[in-house]
């Protein structure tokens, strides 16, 4: 190693081969790279994801020292518990550098860390730059500057993007004549259409898992060594775009919001660890999935329109929602909820089907799709009033894909409503009626979704009507809500009663009544 000028900062969600940093190598720069407590401990996380995460940081080390890079590599038996900030100190301290260089976190809390740590460098005469990541579509407050003061909607930022990057477009206008096809795009599974296996990796993950083992990191969820799936860098990455558009996309807007207790990923693509890892932009992945409805005819505009609408939509949108509200917007909360999360959120064991199978399904793969999160988990723990505190820290922990610009936005915002308002038009709420709807899971449950009251009707029905009627005051002028409220007042004293009755007896104890 020749005497260093300038180090660089890789986080492990910056893992881009295609970033500029990289064109050439340059023998007076090093890149650094650290596997941490702060981040495998912030909250405790799924082993899954830690392993998913450390995986991927080593393969793209390696992948740098073979073009020809420098780089320090530090693994999690190396001072895990020293914080990022004392390690860059002391290695600039080491190697006398005269430059440190980082790319634009995309998380709030290391953001601010690094731009602290850059201002004391600076003050001792060490020069910062900050560059940009080089992979989402808009920058950190493109959305900032796009509405201004004006309430936020997803509707038009979506059309904004599409115009912008001429995608699904002919001249002014939208590619079929629709901005969006979502109403296609909510059927639950038929039960004929044929299922494809996922694309398996099949990692032997077993000396890192020892690893962390004896690292002492706390982890929650179980693991299979010799079957490890989450993809490790951009060919893995490649793979499973290419096989979700032979394979998946034919039907995936159709089924994007079905739940299905027979398959955990149905026609999903599960390209969100690896693209929130960074291995593959967003920009890759949309040409791709339109170059393949070019190809194959049996490919509806429907489908490919959903997961356009995904990738260029609403992810671009939470993030951009994220950089403009934060950080205050870590610590709203609309209804005041303050219920600490039931135990069975980290077991699965619940006489609720659908929430068994979502978490027992989290368990497993550290991966559920967006209904799952959005309408059982979530749904569930909106109507039982838990705080969203404890919400955020369970999502961002258990789900391999999860990193905080995503989660909270969706979870206080989209699933809890803790915002206000800001994300979502109304709270995304609803009966046992929509899980039965969407699913195959009530056929299977203690719980009948049918019943209005008693014992057996699903706890998701009085639940739901005593949220209603608890959130009245500041619910009642949303002109979205107005419908369920005319059905509410509708409902006989006698059966609204009942279910304000059951609820409170479950709110007393949800594990008491609800676990197995």
């Amino acid at each position: 190693m020749g005497k260093l000028k300038r180090i660089r900062l890789i986080l492990g969600d910056q893992l881009n081969p295609a970033h500029s940093w990289f064109t050439q190598t340059q023998d007076d720069t090093i890149y650094f790279m650290a596997e941490m407590n702060q981040e495998a401990q912030h909250p405790t996380q799924h082993i899954q994801k830690i392993v998913a995460f450390f995986q991927a940081m080593r393969a793209f080390a390696k992948q740098l020292e073979t073009s020809g890079h420098q780089v320090i590599y530090q693994p999690i038996s190396t001072h895990p518990e020293q914080s990022l900030s004392a390690r860059i100190l002391a290695l600039i301290e080491l190697h006398k550098v005269t430059c440190f260089e980082y790319q634009l976190p995309d998380d709030y809390r290391l953001d601010k860390q690094l731009r602290e740590l850059g201002d004391q460098l600076q003050s001792s005469g060490v020069e910062v730059n900050a560059v940009d990541s080089e992979h989402f579509l808009t920058s950190r407050f493109e959305l900032k500057q796009l509405f201004g003061d004006k309430s936020l909607l997803m509707e038009r930022f979506y059309r904004y993007m599409r115009k912008k990057h001429a995608i699904l477009m002919e001249g002014t206008n939208p590619l079929g004549g629709k901005w969006n096809f979502d109403h296609e795009n909510r059927k639950a599974y038929d039960g004929k259409t044929p299922i494809i296996d996922p694309l398996n990796f099949n990692y032997d993950v077993t000396a890192l898992v020892e690893e962390v083992e004896r690292s002492g990191l706390k982890t929650y969820g179980e693991l299979n060594n010799q079957q490890f799936n989450w993809p490790k860098d951009y060919t893995d990455a490649r793979r499973l775009l290419d096989y979700f558009c032979s394979h998946l996309l034919p039907h995936f807007g159709t089924y994007q919001d079905a739940l299905y207790s027979n398959h955990s990923f149905l026609f999903h693509s599960r390209l969100s660890f690896a693209m929130n890892a960074k291995m593959i932009t967003p920009k890759e992945v949309i040409a791709e999935a339109i170059q393949a409805k070019e190809k194959q005819q049996h490919i509806s505009l429907a489908q490919l329109e959903g997961f356009v609408r995904q990738v260029l939509g609403w992810r671009e949108f939470m993030r951009g929602v994220y950089w403009k509200e934060m950080p205050t917007y870590k610590q709203l909360n609309f209804f005041n909820h303050s219920r600490p999360l039931p135990e069975f959120y980290w077991s699965g064991k619940t006489k609720m089907k659908c929430v068994s199978h979502a978490v027992t399904q989290t368990k497993n793969e550290a991966y559920a799709h967006h209904i799952q999160r959005l309408m059982v988990t979530g749904n569930f723990g909106l109507l039982a009033e838990i705080d969203p505190d404890a919400l955020d820290r369970w999502y961002l922990g258990v789900y391999a894909d999860a990193i905080e610009w995503v989660e909270i936005t969706n979870t206080r915002g989209m699933s809890q409503f803790a915002d206000g308002g800001i994300i979502a038009t109304k709270p995304y709420i609803s009966s046992g009626n929509y899980i039965d709807k969407m699913s195959n899971y009530c056929k299977q449950c203690h719980f009948n979704p049918k019943e209005k009251t008693g014992e057996q009707a699903c706890p998701f029905n009085a639940l739901y009507w005593n949220f209603l009627v608890k959130k009245r005051e500041v619910l009642a002028s949303n002109q979205r809500m107005s419908m369920m409220y005319r059905i509410l007042d509708k409902k006989s004293k006698e059966e609204l009663s009942a279910h304000l009755e059951r609820a409170e007896m479950l709110l007393t104890d949800l594990d008491g009544h609800l676990g197995e």
